[in-house]
């Protein structure tokens, strides 16, 4: 008996389980009670058990194990489990992958079921944009980090430190487990600390779930209506619209109480606000770069589009033209930002020298729109100006010049002057009228 034979009878442990039949490879020694099983013997001594038969015409030969991992007995009853697939027609290798597939498939279902809402929402932040918008605005994109922040930061004003923000603990659940009840607990958790801020971080957290809903990867671990429920929605605080806005009649206190503000740059800001018709944010961000005096033009950010180019009015070119050019932007502030930010506790001061109750900064937009449509320009034009849907437009949407709007501006903003008792040369150059108080 040779070497090799020696060699595999002790690591077989039977005397005559092996036979070399004629022909074979030296390499293959075939079981003789499970024919189809053979142990093959590799130049380097490797032995391993196969599974060798034929079906659909051709040798089918697996792979079934180590002598050292598989006893006999144990391997022949594989061999013999095999044998009893192939004479049935069925390719064992096709259930190997199919199982193979199927403990793949499992291990991404549990893998994306254990997918918490902490470890998407960085990627909403940085994919996710609003409807027809290629990115988030500045603004809400720090809303949207400051509403899911960890809190434990020094507060900027006072003493301790922040609080988390309201969507903070929703970030520790799977996404899979994000629904109706989950989120009324989180809500009414939320809403003890304030009705307001909680139902604006539920339609934050609505806008992530419809953007994890629309992609494919998430689409399935996603109840992207689990934010609407009725549970929810009747807890939600009244959203009643405010329609706060200046009277003819208040212009004249309003404008007084403006000019008599201390912060000269904030005054300016909120007469150009009503003076325009702009949003805060616009009109804050406003740079020197945008501002043409020589053509008379302003070119603002938009909210619906990327920016919008209105007439420079004579009025705010000659307030504009007075402020100090300090920096980039034209309402500019020694705070972090470099420009103004928040204008709210001067506007209070005007408001409490007029003695005018419940105007807001967004109130000035308003009041320019209902003081346009009373000085008699076109609901076309005054909607241009501000920046409004075309669709909104009460006489069919025409877009004009900067040049067909002008007359019209002209027209809200002597109109405006009017009201507040205001008297000056539009036709000097920015910079050299004298304006003049009515008395």
């Amino acid at each position: 008996m040779s070497k090799l034979q020696n060699r595999v009878r002790l690591t077989a442990g039977r005397v005559d389980a092996f036979t070399c039949p004629a022909g074979k490879s030296q390499a293959f020694l075939w079981d003789t009670e499970a024919p189809a099983l053979a142990l093959r013997v590799t130049p380097t001594g490797r032995k391993t058990y196969v599974f060798e038969s034929r079906l659909n015409g051709a040798t089918l030969r697996l792979s079934i194990g180590t002598a050292t991992d598989w006893p006999i007995e144990k391997a022949r009853g594989e061999a013999q489990r095999l044998k009893v697939l192939v004479d049935s027609g069925t390719d064992p290798r096709e259930i190997e992958r199919q199982q193979q597939a199927d403990k793949a498939a499992a291990k991404a279902a549990a893998t994306a079921k254990a997918l918490t809402v902490g470890e998407v929402w960085p990627l909403y932040l940085e994919n996710g944009k609003p409807k027809r918008r290629d990115a988030w605005k500045p603004r809400y994109r720090a809303d949207l980090e400051a509403m899911a922040a960890p809190g434990g930061e020094p507060k900027k004003r006072g003493q301790g430190t922040t609080r988390p923000g309201p969507l903070y603990p929703l970030l520790a659940l799977p996404l899979a487990g994000v629904n109706e009840d989950t989120l009324k607990s989180w809500y009414d958790r939320e809403a003890v600390a304030g009705k307001h801020q909680a139902a604006r971080a539920l339609m934050m957290f609505r806008g992530f779930l419809r953007w994890c809903a629309a992609r494919p990867e998430y689409r399935n671990l996603t109840d992207r209506d689990a934010g609407k429920a009725a549970a929810i929605v009747e807890s939600l605080p009244s959203s009643t619209r405010r329609t706060d806005a200046l009277e003819a009649a208040q212009v004249r206190g309003w404008w007084a109480g403006v000019e008599q503000l201390s912060n000269r740059t904030a005054s300016a800001y909120l007469r150009a606000l009503l003076l325009t018709g702009a949003r805060r944010e616009e009109l804050a961000a406003l740079t020197w770069a945008n501002v043409d005096f020589q053509w008379r033009k302003l070119t603002i950010a938009d909210k619906v589009d990327t920016t919008r180019t209105i007439p420079l009015s004579p009025y705010v070119a000659h307030m504009l033209a007075t402020l100090p050019r300090v920096g980039p932007f034209v309402f500019a502030s020694t705070g972090k930002a470099g420009r103004i930010t928040d204008t709210r506790n001067s506007h209070a001061k005007a408001l409490q020298s007029a003695a005018i109750e419940g105007l807001t900064i967004h109130g000035l937009r308003r009041s320019f729109s209902l003081l346009g449509e009373a000085a008699g320009a076109p609901a076309g034009a005054i909607a241009q100006v501000m920046g409004h849907k075309p669709s909104a437009t009460a006489e069919g949407y025409r877009p004009r010049s900067i040049d067909a709007l002008r007359p019209f501006l002209e027209q809200i903003e002597a109109h405006i002057l009017s009201l507040a008792g205001v008297q000056f040369d539009a036709q000097a150059e920015p910079g050299a009228l004298r304006v003049v108080q009515a008395a």
